[in-house]
């Protein structure tokens, strides 16, 4: 196995003139009902007592057009439509047995882990199915918890033995999770066992903020906070030195913009001397944690961004992080995303952009990642890609109806 996570090569435009685009964050799941044949039989009983008093607090999961997250048909007549032709998928229903606002792996309690393993596992086995449907063009990232080593290990085996190349949803570990944090060396071997299978371990944004309760700033403060917490894998991962034990393990932040990264980078490397020097004043915890290189060096070998509905402003900034560091995103089918205006998106934020760095950001380096075959999907790109030529023009008007963060107005000019 190579030492370190390999460096995308940027891709080609396909030959007649389009781009491969392949959105490095999606969102689905199976409506409720779907999940219980995917669901071990012993808990069918319990399952039909909780999904029978369920309500679910999201809008969009309630709409008519809630079937984008599990239909096929419709899914893949929206992605031609857009442009896109694979994707990498994130969660977007509700597993059995989780809370009206838990999406994601949240860590549960001691007494509610067993059902929430289970329903995390009926979620995978649904959506390992479902990506069998179009197994060139979805790349399922499935989910673990980590309240059990043992449990999650096994997990990681059956995520790369059933084909979900996407890798694992790495869990919401707040600071009031009840147990280990990320750093703690506890979770060593499921570390170990993404490397050892190829698994990604993908952060992605909303899922680790702590309990703010029900008071009148929460809501304030959940929104001030939850980018933070979301980028705290990235420094956790780094200055633990779990890239120096598993120097082949990576890590992609999703839905979390990429500007910030520069100075995350910058400020590790301006406190990494004086840690590994002793020079903290007074603070004194367990011996310091010392690297093999310093901190901003893993970036390039370990880590990448999802950046979902990239603006032209962190475009325009992309050499800060490096273009092989970066993957382009749609968000579909949330409302904050990029669909259907995708085509457009990419025109007003790539236009003027050399080719081979535009090719890498929509699907090169995802592809590389993630394990898609460039080759399979050419012909898809050749038929509904965004022409290079149209890229290249930029974008005069923003649609109509268009929400995305892509389009506000950029305050960058130059490259």
């Amino acid at each position: 196995m190579s030492t370190t996570a390999a460096v995308p090569t940027p891709a080609v435009p396909t030959p007649d003139g389009r781009y491969i685009v392949i959105s490095a964050d999606c969102h689905a799941g199976a409506d409720l009902q779907a999940y219980r044949p995917f669901l071990e039989a012993r808990y069918h009983d319990a399952f039909d007592a909780w999904a029978g008093s369920y309500v679910s607090p999201y809008g969009d999961l309630v709409r008519d057009d809630a079937d984008r997250n599990w239909d096929s048909t419709r899914r893949m007549r929206d992605l031609e439509a857009d442009g896109v032709v694979a994707e990498v998928l994130y969660p977007n229903t509700i597993p059995p047995f989780f809370p009206k606002g838990g999406l994601t792996s949240l860590t549960p309690t001691p007494e509610d882990y067993e059902l929430r393993l289970a329903g995390l596992r009926a979620h995978n086995r649904w959506l390992a199915a479902w990506c069998a449907e179009f197994p060139d063009q979805r790349a399922g990232i499935g989910q673990l918890l980590l309240n059990d080593v043992d449990d999650a290990v096994a997990d990681v085996h059956w995520i790369a033995d059933h084909g979900l190349r996407g890798g694992v949803l790495l869990p919401g570990v707040p600071p009031d999770a009840g147990i280990p944090p990320l750093h703690a060396p506890l979770y060593d071997p499921v570390w170990r066992a993404c490397e050892e299978r190829g698994v990604v371990v993908n952060a992605h944004t909303g899922s680790h903020t702590p309990e703010y309760g029900d008071y009148p700033a929460s809501l304030s403060l959940w929104l001030m906070e939850a980018s933070w917490f979301s980028h705290r894998p990235l420094w956790t991962f780094i200055m633990s030195g779990i890239f120096d034990r598993f120097p082949g393990l990576r890590l992609v932040l999703a839905e979390q913009g990429s500007n910030w990264i520069r100075q995350t980078l910058a400020t590790m490397d301006g406190f990494y001397p004086q840690i590994a020097g002793g020079n903290i004043g007074e603070l004194r915890f367990a011996e310091p944690q010392l690297l093999d290189r310093m901190p901003s060096e893993y970036w390039a070998t370990n880590c990448a961004v999802a950046a979902s509905f990239l603006h032209r402003d962190d475009c325009m900034r992309r050499a800060h992080i490096g273009t092989d560091r970066i993957m382009w995103g749609s968000d579909y089918p949330h409302l904050e995303g990029t669909a259907p205006f995708s085509k457009e998106a990419i025109r007003l934020t790539f236009a003027g952009v050399p080719r081979a760095e535009v090719a890498a950001m929509l699907g090169g380096n995802a592809a590389a990642i993630y394990g898609f075959d460039l080759d399979r999907l050419a012909p898809l790109a050749a038929a509904w890609g965004p022409e290079v030529t149209a890229v290249d023009a930029g974008l005069d008007t923003v649609p109509a109806g268009a929400q995305s963060l892509a389009f506000r107005p950029s305050v960058v000019r130059n490259v």
